[in-house]
């Protein structure tokens, strides 16, 4: 473990950057992307993109050490949205407002049109995702993340650690896209990190809210920890999906006539998380979405030296 006069965090105007005991981490937010970036991405995807989508947005790590990388940003997490017809295990969600919200995003008429060179095609409305970031010089997810071992107690994230009051060194929210589904409800999509003397912990959080059909999470959660003390260091992923029925998550109201903890992600993620995971990780709201259940998985950073 380096020594805390390694610590370095510089800041320009539109990103932070931090560099602790071999890693280089850096938070870039700015405004949401512009005409002719909205029009690019679109064209790479083929459908239409979030209301307010941040394309230039993004959270990068490196170990230099390993050389082991991560990047989670907007391009990423939208490719991860299933384009297409949606299949069993997509979640999808048939309500009678979709293809006229559909509709309103493609018809030339609106403000959000597709560009006039890709053709309109189905594709996930709510933009369900179970995005955890992606690896710049990885051919494939599976290269880099290995199934925990459940006992050993280093293959899981310490809540104990996390609750410290331990100072904070470095912290950054960097929101992705959101959507408010034609007034039906929310969909977005936001990552938070913390670095702390002892570890670095991620949030990425996807959140969907269908007003009177359902509410969904689903949380990538990733920890490092500066004081492992095995030859390889690792990091640990926790991958976690809950969904209910909005009217389950309407009935935890604190005051049964006011609906506005239904719009407060955190509100919506107590319910879903403290109701028994049969309720929220098998049954959920109907749809079989196959993110619905917990997974922990590693990446070792093995040294290239």
């Amino acid at each position: 473990m380096s020594s805390e006069s390694a610590i370095a965090v510089s800041e320009s105007t539109r990103a932070r950057t931090i560099d602790i005991h071999g890693w280089v981490i850096t938070a870039s937010t700015n405004a949401i992307s512009n005409a002719s970036e909205c029009d690019a991405l679109q064209s790479a995807l083929g459908f239409p993109l979030p209301e307010m989508t941040f394309g230039n947005n993004f959270l990068s790590l490196e170990h230099r050490p390993s050389g082991w990388s991560l990047t989670l940003d907007a391009k990423g997490a939208l490719s991860s949205v299933k384009g297409g017809e949606l299949e069993e295990g997509d979640g999808g969600v048939k309500v009678g407002y979709a293809d006229a919200w559909l509709k309103s995003r493609t018809d030339p008429g609106t403000s959000f049109p597709l560009p006039t060179t890709v053709a309109a095609k189905p594709y996930d409305w709510t933009y369900t995702t179970t995005y955890a970031g992606h690896h710049p010089d990885a051919s494939s997810d599976s290269e880099t993340w290995t199934d925990a071992d459940p006992d050993d107690p280093a293959h899981a994230i310490p809540l104990s650690e996390l609750t410290k009051p331990d100072p904070i060194l470095f912290y950054a929210e960097v929101p992705l896209f959101e959507d408010e589904l034609h007034d039906n409800g929310s969909s977005q999509l936001l990552v938070r990190i913390r670095v702390m003397p002892t570890c670095i912990f991620i949030l990425a959080r996807f959140t969907l809210r269908m007003e009177n059909v359902l509410c969904r999470i689903h949380d990538a959660r990733i920890f490092h920890s500066f004081t492992w003390s095995a030859p390889i260091p690792i990091v640990v992923r926790q991958l976690s999906g809950w969904e209910a029925p909005y009217d389950r998550v309407k009935r935890q109201l604190p005051r049964r006539n006011d609906l506005t903890p239904l719009t407060d992600v955190n509100f919506i993620a107590k319910v879903l998380t403290e109701m028994p995971s049969e309720a929220s990780q098998q049954v959920g709201a109907g749809t079989r979405w196959r993110g619905m259940r917990t997974k922990v998985q590693v990446a070792k950073l093995e040294s290239r030296g």
